[in-house]
């Protein structure tokens, strides 16, 4: 196979993908939250919400240069990776801890710390799971229809329109699952209202993020994005294995 441009930067952006999205689920356990100065508004959401950006960003690079079977692909890549780590993660905590490590002289990971952590964390890894699936395959949806609409244009409305409506799904989805019997309902209320209106202003704040990765795949790697045709279909361009693969598989 030959590692051209093209296919590399695939490899790269998939993998930064899946590990964002495998880190963002692991230290979603940890809670974070305050009060908006001058606003009294108090809000709250997990810490996974420092790595969850960038997919959404990643996202819009895989719809936009290799188009939505590539990036339902990397999607489905990554639900399998979510279920591999909720996996050993199973096993893991299974397994028993030695007996010196239950001595008063032992300074390393106590077992009560780890089954707090990722046992405590199965069920967060479960929610995001579910969460991620349903809203990571509406975005390429609405990414894909927002660029047929507008003809390729309007690159901001499609990134930023995707990402609001599919990071309403997975708000909804992950605060429900996660903590639906462990919180009160007006603290629930208040995560999922706090993480969508957090998500609004990443959305938004990251519009030239979009614009900076389109201008660097474009100019410094000299590829173009996938040109839909009046069908709506990714036209086949000679000599591009992936835009190949794209273009002749069905939905």
């Amino acid at each position: 196979m030959k590692l051209d441009r093209r296919i590399g930067l695939f490899a790269v952006l998939a993998a930064v993908f899946v590990t964002c999205l495998v880190v963002g689920d692991l230290i979603g356990v940890k809670v974070i939250g305050g009060t908006v100065p001058g606003l009294g508004w108090s809000w709250a959401t997990t810490v996974g919400m420092t790595a969850f950006p960038i997919t959404f960003l990643l996202t819009d690079l895989l719809n936009e240069f290799y188009g939505k079977r590539a990036a339902r692909f990397v999607t489905w890549v990554g639900f399998g990776m979510a279920l591999l780590t909720f996996g050993l993660i199973t096993v893991a905590s299974a397994i028993p801890f030695a007996d010196f490590t239950r001595g008063p002289d032992w300074t390393g990971t106590t077992e009560a710390a780890f089954n707090n952590v990722f046992g405590g964390g199965q069920r967060m890894l479960v929610a995001s799971i579910s969460a991620y699936l349903c809203s990571n395959l509406v975005d390429i949806s609405v990414f894909h229809l927002l660029k047929r609409l507008t003809q390729d244009r309007m690159l901001w409305l499609r990134a930023t329109g995707s990402t609001l409506v599919s990071q309403l799904i997975d708000t909804l989805v992950v605060t429900a699952v996660a903590w639906y019997g462990i919180r009160s309902a007006s603290d629930i209320a208040t995560m999922m209202s706090s993480a969508y209106v957090l998500k609004i202003f990443i959305a938004v704040g990251m519009t030239p993020l979009i614009y900076a990765g389109h201008a660097v795949v474009e100019r410094l790697l000299h590829m173009r994005p996938v040109q839909l045709d009046a069908a709506g279909e990714p036209v086949e361009h000679a000599g591009d294995p992936v835009r190949a693969l794209d273009a002749a598989r069905p939905d």
